[in-house]
């Protein structure tokens, strides 16, 4: 199950990547920090990490720099739950928009049947943010998905 978790992550990734720029910047500050990763087809870093209870978490760092006016934003994205169909039951949507609403560094988002935890932050963050944004959405998506999936580790 977590292979075809993983191909339809991919294929999100190929359907709605923006056509922006990769951020050559990114690689050398996962190498700094030391994590092991791997590039994806989109030139993402996908690393997995271990959490609580012998349980693991998928994260992207996302190379492309989205820009808004004088903006650089980031993206760190953490995938949590797979719904059954195209759309999130009422009682998942309604738990991930109270949980957006509790979490100061990210939110949740819709890609496809996938909720996905995104942090976005600076371009331009220091090594120890991008490392404390990863660390965050690594911690708020392995807590999410224990609750939607009654402790399963998909992702």
């Amino acid at each position: 199950m977590r292979s075809i978790s993983l191909l339809v992550l991919l294929a999100i990734g190929l359907v709605n990547a923006p056509a922006f720029a990769q951020d050559a910047r990114i690689k050398q500050q996962l190498d700094a920090i030391g994590h092991d990763y791997e590039v994806d087809d989109d030139g993402d870093y996908k690393m997995v990490f271990e959490t609580e209870g012998g349980r693991s978490q998928l994260v992207f760092v996302i190379s492309n720099v989205e820009r808004y006016g004088a903006h650089k934003v980031r993206e760190i994205w953490a995938p949590a739950y797979q719904a059954p169909g195209d759309d999130f039951p009422s009682v998942v949507a309604n738990k991930l928009l109270e949980d957006s609403e509790e979490n100061k560094l990210g939110a949740w988002v819709k890609q496809g049947d996938m909720a996905i935890y995104v942090v976005k932050i600076d371009a331009e963050a220091s090594n120890d943010e991008l490392d404390d944004a990863i660390e965050y959405a690594v911690k708020v998506a392995d807590q999410m998905e224990i609750v939607l999936t009654d402790g399963d580790d998909e992702f």
